[in-house]
């Protein structure tokens, strides 16, 4: 009963609450007040509203920094606390938001596929940003549960991590042939779907073919909100073994995951035009992935069970993730502006 009424993964549960209830606000502004009605967001507009939800992020790392009260039995020395959240809890942040960049390219192939007009995005996002919620949620209580209760479970997330960075770099990574899809084809075949797309509406009533009668249609708009959360479904895979090689904390792990998923939206409609001048950001994402599966098998195998190596603290992936981050997006940035000027 505990369990139920007073605490969920070592955090009270009126923090829990109070965190989702403050998400809900910020969700509710946006579609209710802000982007209430059906426009092209500009890439200015954009950028303010991505540095809106970067600097809550920050707020909410300087209330892990000096507020947040850990749970010891996640983290390795009882020592510091907060030191060691907060680290994992920015680390955590930056790691997802990089990630996200991989998940603005295949959004923008859905959207293409479909002709969602781009006045009409923002909504599907939206919705797209509800589901991720509540997906992230269930993926990460589910891999707490093991990570917390099998630590071993780890090394084969570094594995999957070490294999899933080589599987970027070979471009055998994430791909979505839309054309191709089953789970499209299985919509289209259950049922019925219109063939264009006149407001920003996801079910539109329209007379049976065969009847007469007013039926339901789903639009393309609903199908594309499908493809995107599946997307997100297929990143989840990699992002959230990642951020648990980062903190074994699940509100870090959490809290980390929903300001970066908030920011994708923003993130999306500042970068989605330019795109191809990000061309050699897998290769640092990749290799973020790698480094990530080394450091869990350097401190838990190497560090800890061997005591053959000292322990990597959480302050030095904070720097490899943005050296490489950054350095990834510097030289993307420069080749391809000499590419197009020469």
């Amino acid at each position: 009963m505990d369990f139920i009424f007073n605490e969920y993964a070592g955090q009270p549960i009126w923090l829990w609450f109070s965190f989702l209830s403050v998400i809900g606000a910020l969700l509710w502004l946006d579609l209710g007040v802000v982007n209430k009605r059906d426009t092209v967001i500009s890439p200015a507009k954009s950028a303010l509203m991505w540095a809106g939800f970067a600097s809550l992020a920050v707020l909410f790392g300087l209330y892990v920094g000096f507020v947040y009260e850990p749970d010891p039995r996640y983290y390795i020395s009882p020592e510091n606390l907060n030191q060691q959240a907060v680290l994992q809890y920015f680390t955590g942040y930056l790691l997802e938001t990089a990630l996200a960049f991989d998940n603005i390219f295949v959004i923008s192939l859905i959207f293409g596929y479909f002709a969602v007009p781009r006045e009409y995005q923002h909504r599907v996002l939206f919705w797209g940003i509800i589901g991720a919620i509540v997906f992230r949620a269930i993926f990460i209580s589910a891999g707490a549960a093991v990570v917390n209760s099998w630590t071993w479970v780890l090394y084969f997330f570094a594995a999957f991590l070490i294999w899933t960075g080589w599987r970027m770099v070979t471009n055998a990574g994430h791909e979505m042939k839309l054309e191709d899809n089953s789970l499209i084809k299985f919509v289209r075949r259950h049922m019925n779907v219109t063939d264009e797309i006149t407001n920003h509406n996801f079910f539109v009533k329209r007379p049976d073919p065969k009847t007469g009668r007013l039926v339901t249609f789903a639009t393309p708009l609903f199908l594309a909100l499908i493809m995107v959360e599946t997307a997100d479904i297929v990143f989840a895979v990699d992002s959230v073994p990642a951020i648990f090689a980062v903190t074994r904390d699940p509100f870090i792990v959490y809290t980390s995951n929903i300001f970066a998923i908030l920011g994708l939206r923003s993130m999306y409609f500042m970068l989605a035009a330019a795109v191809e001048r990000f061309a050699y950001l897998k290769y640092g994402l990749s290799l973020v992935l790698v480094l990530i599966g080394v450091k869990i098998i350097w401190n838990f195998g190497l560090a800890k069970e061997l005591g053959w190596a000292p322990y990597l603290e959480p302050q030095w992936a904070l720097l490899a993730t943005l050296s490489l981050i950054g350095g990834a997006i510097l030289y993307s940035l420069y080749r391809t502006r000499t590419a197009k000027t020469g």
